[in-house]
Formats: structure tokens, C-alpha cells, sequence
């Protein structure tokens, strides 16, 4: 039974990870493919920058709520089993691997940062506000979108050790993500190096 409802979970948060907001919108709408323009991620930023519009506000609507639905439900299967927190951070980590590496996409998703910080938000909203509170505050100071996630990822596994305390499965699931989203970002993070990162704009790129 256990077994079962985990494989059930994870099976159910990948396939959720594969409805990408920015590739979906960009097919539906634009009749074009997002990883062909800009940075080549399909992630919110890149479909900002590249179309910039309210049309942003779906893709980011898609992407939070394929990942707070896969935690709720991956919540509902183990609640039984008293593994409640373990089955949501275990459904919205699957989302973030079909989201990243979609079957349906051949693999070329996104960086998964939005779908991280909506596991946070969906496991607690602590954790969540020190997220996205160290997000906001790296990229007003810097303008680098990139950063600014790369050190969301980095505060991403220690505010929910931080709120789950001894709750190893969490914890682990966490780091991983965390080290997931910054290698994501390995590119990012050789530009900034070199200072050819690009900084972020409210104005789409023409």
C-alpha cells in the first residue's frame, strides 16, 4: 500500500511537472516554441522577456498551481499513513523533475524555480516568505533575475529544515532540489562570473 500510493504520487507529480506554463502558452497563443528564442529556457523570465504582457501572469498561474495540486495530492495519499508532509514535498518534487525534464517536451523544460517556491508555499508559508523574501531582496539589489533564484535556491532547504525539523525525507528532498535548481542554473551563474549576465527589465526584449 505504500509503495503503491508513493508511485502514485511521484507518477502524478511528474506528469503535472510536464504541463510547462511558458511552452504551453507560447505553442497556444504565439503558434511558437519558447526554448527558440531568448536565453532558450522555458521558464517564466524567458517567456517575459520574449513576449513580455499579462499572458506572463498564466504561465506563472499554471506553473504554481500544477505544483501545489501535485502537493496536495501526494499529501492526500500518505495523510493515512501519517506521512502528510512527505507526500506533499514528495508530489511537488516530481513536479519539478517533469518540469524540468518533460517527457512530453523531449526533456528541455524549465529551471524549476517558480515550482520550488511553491512547494514552499504549499508546505509553509515560513519557509515560503524567507524564499522568496531572499529572492526579492537579491534581484532589487542586483537586477539578476538568476541570482536571485540561484540564492532562493540556496535558502530553499535550510527554511524548511528549519520548519520540519527532524523530518529527514523532507530535508533530504529539499537539498536535492536546492542543488538540482542551482546546477540548472550553471549557466547563469558562468555568466555572471564573467559579467555578461543579462539584468532584469520590466520592458520584453525587442
Amino acid at each position: 500500500m505504500f509503495w503503491t500510493k508513493v508511485l502514485i504520487a511521484a507518477a502524478a507529480g511528474y506528469l503535472l511537472g510536464n504541463l510547462n506554463g511558458a511552452l504551453l502558452i507560447s505553442r497556444w497563443v504565439y503558434k511558437s516554441d519558447i526554448r527558440n528564442s531568448g536565453s532558450g529556457n522555458a521558464g517564466l523570465t524567458n517567456y517575459f522577456r520574449t513576449y513580455g504582457g499579462l499572458r506572463t501572469l498564466i504561465v506563472l498561474a499554471i506553473d504554481v498551481a500544477k505544483t501545489v495540486a501535485a502537493c496536495m495530492l501526494g499529501g492526500a495519499l500518505l495523510r493515512g499513513l501519517g506521512l502528510y508532509e512527505f507526500g506533499k514535498m514528495l508530489g511537488g518534487a516530481f513536479t519539478v523533475l517533469g518540469h524540468m525534464f518533460p517527457v512530453f517536451f523531449h526533456f528541455r523544460g524549465g529551471k524549476g524555480i517558480l515550482c520550488c517556491a511553491a512547494i514552499a508555499g504549499a508546505m509553509d508559508w515560513w519557509a515560503f516568505a524567507v524564499i522568496l523574501g531572499t529572492f526579492i531582496l537579491v534581484l532589487v539589489l542586483t537586477k539578476y533575475v538568476s541570482l536571485g533564484s540561484c540564492m532562493g535556491a540556496v535558502v530553499f532547504a535550510p527554511s524548511l529544515a528549519w520548519r520540519f525539523p527532524g523530518n529527514t525525507p523532507v530535508i533530504v528532498m529539499a537539498l536535492l532540489l536546492s542543488l538540482m535548481a542551482i546546477y540548472m542554473h550553471r549557466e547563469n551563474i558562468g555568466r555572471l562570473i564573467h559579467g555578461t549576465e543579462s539584468k532584469f527589465t520590466f520592458h520584453k526584449k525587442n
